[in-house]
């Protein structure tokens, strides 16, 4: 199937929304040695789509110090459009760390009150909305929802003003109980993809929201909670590929629904950290280019496969010619 939008101009592919941070990542595991880089899981997404050949924007806020100084010169460089940013000199920028161990790697936040959690509505109806109107897809994550009760209803509102503008909305689960409960994840979380187009989770996500492990089973309930198209991230594993087929001459029935597994690819993984938003931004990137969600999946999948072998969720991100060189 290949997407399209129709009655506003689209002249950006993809616009995401949410928390942009400084990252301090742990490059010997154990030892206080740490690589300073650049995250936040939708910003991540944003630049992956724009390395992948795609015009990109990204929605948030920043505070007025050095960290946030970075984080636009990072955009900037990566082409990126920032006209739809705040800066909120009461509130710093946010910043993490990554430590990794026998069980993964694991993240520690100093995000507490930052600049991106007192995102409103009042600031979305300004710039932001209009670069929603102008994108075929806007990004937002189980992050973006998380960070604060008023970034939570910001996220709403901003999928009511891509509704309304034929924007497509995709939406990543990226669900960190250090940010808010298992029960207020799983209320908004199900909200959300009942209202997007194109529902992105990881199987260790929706293994801890359902309960469910098989993915095939994690598939069919996210296409009963509303999502018409699902990809299922398994890490190693590849992707699971679930699209709602409709009934043929529009017969009612039971839906029905085709999927395809993208197998993994064997590679030494050095940092998983930012995979999962590599994947997200490399599949709207094709998708937007015209691929079908099968074809997207399969060079997302590269991409990923690639950014792990690097440590970092910014600088391991590949462009698209690294990507097509190994397809």
């Amino acid at each position: 199937m290949v997407f399209t939008t129709s009655r506003h101009e689209k002249n950006i592919e993809m616009v995401a929304l949410g928390e942009a941070m400084v990252e301090f990542n742990q490059t010997s595991p154990g030892q206080p040695q740490y690589l300073q880089g650049f995250g936040g899981d939708t910003s991540n997404a944003t630049i992956a789509a724009a390395r992948a050949g795609v015009r990109t924007a990204y929605l948030t806020r920043l505070g007025d110090d050095l960290f946030a100084q970075q984080l636009r010169q990072l955009w900037q460089t990566e082409g990126v459009n920032t006209e739809g940013l705040e800066v909120d000199a009461y509130a710093p920028t946010g910043i993490y760390f990554v430590t990794h161990g026998p069980d993964g790697h694991a993240f520690s936040y100093r995000r507490a009150d930052s600049a991106a959690s007192k995102m409103n509505v009042n600031w979305l109806s300004g710039t932001p909305a209009v670069i929603i109107r102008r994108a075929k897809w806007l990004h937002v994550s189980g992050i973006s929802l998380a960070i604060s009760e008023q970034a939570c209803n910001t996220v709403f509102a901003a999928l009511d003003i891509a509704r309304r503008s034929r924007t497509l909305v995709s939406f990543d689960s990226n669900l960190r109980l250090k940010l808010w409960s298992i029960e207020r994840a799983r209320i908004h979380i199900a909200n959300t993809i009942s209202r997007c187009d194109l529902f992105l989770p990881s199987i260790e996500d929706m293994t801890t929201l359902t309960g469910l492990t098989d993915p095939e089973a994690i598939a069919r309930w996210s296409h009963e909670q509303g999502a018409p198209r699902v990809v299922l991230k398994l890490g190693a594993q590849g992707a699971l590929v679930s699209e709602q087929r409709l009934p043929a001459n529009g017969k009612t029935g039971q839906p029905q629904y085709d999927s395809v597994l993208i197998p993994g690819r064997s590679v030494n993984m050095v940092d998983a950290t930012g995979a999962g938003d590599c994947f997200c931004g490399n599949l709207l990137a094709r998708l937007s280019l015209g691929d079908d969600l099968v074809t997207a999946a399969r060079f997302a999948n590269t991409a990923a496969s690639l950014a792990v072998q690097n440590w970092g969720a910014v600088a391991c991100l590949p462009t698209a010619k690294e990507v097509k060189a190994v397809l």
